[in-house]
């Protein structure tokens, strides 16, 4: 598919729900065919910080059978992640044969935030370009489907979203100063 295949107007309510509706169903009834024909399946979610990745994951999961899928929410590596490649932390969350992992933030956090935050040295996350693709490769070799969202929103969208979680009491903990920080650096990304 490609970007200029999606129609890019807003749905009224109606029809957002009737759409909704059917790709719950088509998930659902995809989610049953890859169990069925024992193929693992990974998607991946990227995008700007409050594009509503979280949001998109739980629409998307809200008809798929909980046994068939698990969520990975990716933040910073912690202390046993560190001792490894980089990549090791999702070869070991990779899905089982007819089972689904969902990355809610992925390996390209190696080329965009850790690029830009200086956690890598230039010599690594340019190398970490053809790992990267070396690594989707092996796992479409291996018979895993991989499909990949990145959820955009414009850099004006992003700060109504960061003053309107800062203003709920219940959604003020989804903002950190390191949300605030990464928008300073917009342009980098």
């Amino acid at each position: 598919m490609k970007l200029s295949d999606v129609q890019h107007h807003a749905l009224d309510y109606h029809d957002y729900k009737k759409k909704i509706n059917e790709l719950q169903k088509k998930a659902r009834d995809l989610s049953y065919l890859a169990y069925e024909r024992q193929r693992g399946a990974i998607l991946v979610f990227e995008g700007w910080d409050a594009a509503g990745k979280g949001g998109a994951i739980r629409r998307l999961t809200t008809s798929i059978d909980p046994k068939l899928y698990h969520v990975k929410p990716i933040a910073a590596p912690n202390s046993v992640e560190k001792k490894h490649h980089y990549l090791w932390r999702f070869w070991v969350q990779l899905p089982s044969d007819g089972h689904i992992c969902i990355f809610d933030r992925s390996w390209y956090g190696r080329v965009l935030v850790e690029r830009v935050e200086g956690f890598a040295g230039e010599e690594e996350w340019r190398r970490s370009y053809n790992e990267i693709v070396n690594f989707e490769k092996d796992l479409l070799d291996s018979g895993r489907i991989v499909i990949k969202y990145w959820l955009h929103i414009t850099s004006e969208e992003q700060l109504n979203r960061f003053n309107a979680r800062q203003e709920d009491p219940l959604k003020r903990w989804k903002l950190t100063d390191e949300d605030w920080r990464n928008r300073e650096k917009w342009s980098l990304y």
